[in-house]
């Protein structure tokens, strides 16, 4: 009797084998059909952003995220017309940024680029803040109401704007007020979104803040001029493909 049961246990543990190379070989047959069909960037992309909006904490679900720095400069191909008027309106905000920041000489100093974001206008090293410190430079605040002319364009009253702060690794010197760069790259960007709602009448809905500390570099934590690179302010102007959202 018991020789007869292991039998039967042997049996039952046979078909699950079978079915395991079953699965596999589904799978691997999925695969090839996958890779031999072609595939519509566009519909991907937008099924990307979908499943990713799925997951926001924003109000509709979606999260604004940061993006590679993907360059569009040269405007990509398959843009639809609306898009094609948002690149080439920050286009035309970009050129005002850099002809102030050279009648200024911090065409070193603020950059002007649109990326796959938006435009990103970026203050880099102390031209906003001393080290360590937290309170707008009384020379920065001249170009604070600049840019927040800008923001109120008509073409841009749609549009959403981020404030980023950035520090790089060295360990922050007020270690009382702000014990880490986290506590200091945070209240820089809010310092900027108060800013522009007291002096300039941002609608606080469009603008938010937010600090990352030295974990979203530009340039490695290696050298001196690298980590000027990375203590910057980032005032992104989104792109409306980065949908509406506020605060829950």
């Amino acid at each position: 009797m018991r020789k007869k049961k292991k039998e039967e246990k042997k049996s039952t543990d046979g078909w699950m084998a079978t079915y395991g190379d079953m699965v596999t070989l589904l799978l691997c047959f999925f695969v090839l059909l996958f890779s031999f069909s072609e595939i519509d960037a566009q519909k991907f992309q937008a099924v990307m952003k979908a499943f990713q909006g799925s997951l926001g904490v924003f109000t509709g679900g979606r999260t604004i995220n940061s993006a590679p720095d993907i360059d569009m400069e040269e405007i990509p191909e398959n843009l639809e017309t609306s898009e094609l008027e948002e690149v080439e309106d920050f286009k035309r905000l970009k050129a005002l940024i850099e002809e102030y920041a050279e009648e200024q000489g911090l065409q070193d100093r603020i950059i002007a680029k649109i990326e796959e974001r938006g435009l990103i206008i970026r203050a880099l090293d102390n031209v906003f803040f001393d080290p360590g410190k937290t309170q707008i430079k009384p020379e920065a605040k001249k170009m604070l109401l600049y840019i927040g002319d800008i923001l109120k364009k008509e073409e841009l009253k749609s549009k959403h704007i981020k404030v980023e702060g950035h520090t790089d690794s060295n360990p922050t010197v007020n270690t009382a007020l702000y014990p880490t760069n986290w506590e200091l790259s945070v209240m820089r960007a809010t310092k900027v979104v108060r800013f522009l709602i007291d002096n300039k009448n941002i609608d606080s809905k469009r603008i938010s803040a937010s600090g990352y500390s030295y974990y979203r570099p530009v340039a490695p934590n290696d050298t001196s001029e690298n980590k000027a690179k990375n203590r910057r302010a980032d005032i992104i102007i989104l792109r409306s493909s980065y949908g509406k959202w506020e605060p829950n």
